[in-house]
């Protein structure tokens, strides 16, 4: 499980797994059947990737780095603070903010499958939902986290938070030093999909 910091989904390679071979051949089947309209799919997934994304997560972050009542907000009821934005939906509905600080970095896995806040993360990649990610992750964070480009100090507490079907996780990374002049637009920038799962931070 090799991370060296670019996107982490061109490491799938290019041979599908037996899961993606089996939704494959159940996505032709059920579009022969008349099921299915694989252009109402492709607009799905065309909507999470590219209009959602991690870009409504980037204005939650930025939110909470520029007002303080938002993200003690979100510290009390996460789930509220997102919908007030307009970030609400299906795998959305119980949420939790993991705030990021000098002593503390929190990192996300489900161990059972792949929980993920779509209505703020959007898809997610491939590899949070690898076997390799999701049982090292809880026994060797640090070395996880190493392998994607983040060095932890040793003083620094590693905290992993195990999704569920009941809760998951966004991780409010720490505000960059220098950014005391941005704007939220230009904050929301900097945040990273990895940095809101706890596998990167936001640097300037």
């Amino acid at each position: 499980m090799a991370h060296d910091g670019h996107d982490h989904d061109e490491h799938e390679g290019s041979e599908l797994s037996p899961i993606a071979l089996r939704v494959k051949a159940l996505e032709s089947l059920l579009t022969e059947k008349g099921f299915i309209d694989p252009a109402a799919v492709d607009a799905i997934i065309e909507t999470y990737e590219h209009k959602i994304g991690p870009r409504n997560g980037t204005r939650v972050v930025a939110r909470a780095w520029t007002d303080p009542s938002f993200a003690d907000w979100l510290k009390r009821d996460a789930t509220a603070a997102i919908a007030s934005l307009g970030y609400t939906g299906r795998q959305g509905e119980h949420m939790v903010a993991l705030f990021n600080t000098p002593e503390l970095h929190n990192m996300v896995v489900c161990t059972l499958c792949s929980c993920y806040p779509w209505p703020v993360l959007g898809l997610p990649p491939v590899w949070y939902k690898s076997p390799p990610y999701r049982s090292r992750a809880v026994k060797e964070p640090r070395e996880v986290l190493r392998e994607f480009g983040v060095i932890v100090p040793k003083d620094k507490e590693v905290r992993v938070w195990d999704s569920t079907a009941e809760i998951r996780y966004l991780v409010i990374p720490e505000r960059p030093d220098g950014t005391g002049h941005m704007s939220e637009d230009e904050l929301a920038a900097l945040v990273t999909r990895d940095s809101m799962i706890g596998t990167g931070v936001v640097a300037i």
